[in-house]
């Protein structure tokens, strides 16, 4: 299943539709304007929150915690490098390949690619095609995406400051 994510440019709080590839609205994310670390609710098109992130503060190396139906399904963290971006997947045993700074990687599990993440270039604002791969994982898989970009907006705002 192919799904689209753009997200806006100009927007005090993360507000963005998640279409499939007929553009048809299948989840919503919007964010919390006046919290402490960055928290991301994801909705299904009948306004259900279907998944949670929610970004640790104080810790050494930034990571995000993913919850899925109210339980814990990953925990995101950028692991110590000097070159290229790593990320680790703890929870689910997935793992993490690819491009993370030109927005294209894909997620694994023992071989099986679960989710592949492109994204366009030259469009306003930030915008990615998810092509996910297992429907059972669908919303696990957007909110780890969502998680991963997360911790990458963070990374890039702490280096510019």
């Amino acid at each position: 299943m192919k799904l689209y994510m753009k997200q806006k440019v100009f927007s005090w709080v993360d507000r963005f539709t998640i279409r499939d590839a007929d553009e048809n609205d299948c989840y919503f994310v919007e964010g919390e304007f006046f919290t402490w670390g960055k928290k991301l609710h994801l909705y299904d098109v009948g306004g259900s929150e279907v998944a949670f992130i929610r970004q640790k503060l104080w810790s050494f190396l930034p990571r995000s915690f993913v919850y899925v139906d109210g339980e814990q399904a990953a925990e995101i963290v950028k692991e110590f490098t000097f070159l290229k971006p790593r990320y680790r997947i703890e929870g689910p045993g997935w793992e993490v390949s690819g491009d993370l700074w030109g927005h294209n990687y894909e997620i694994s599990e023992r071989g099986e690619s679960i989710v592949c993440v492109h994204k366009a270039w030259f469009t306003w604002g930030d915008s990615y095609e998810l092509d996910i791969r297992r429907e059972g994982d669908e919303v696990k898989a957007l909110a780890v995406v969502l998680a991963i970009d997360c911790v990458m907006d963070q990374a890039a705002a702490t280096a510019s400051s």
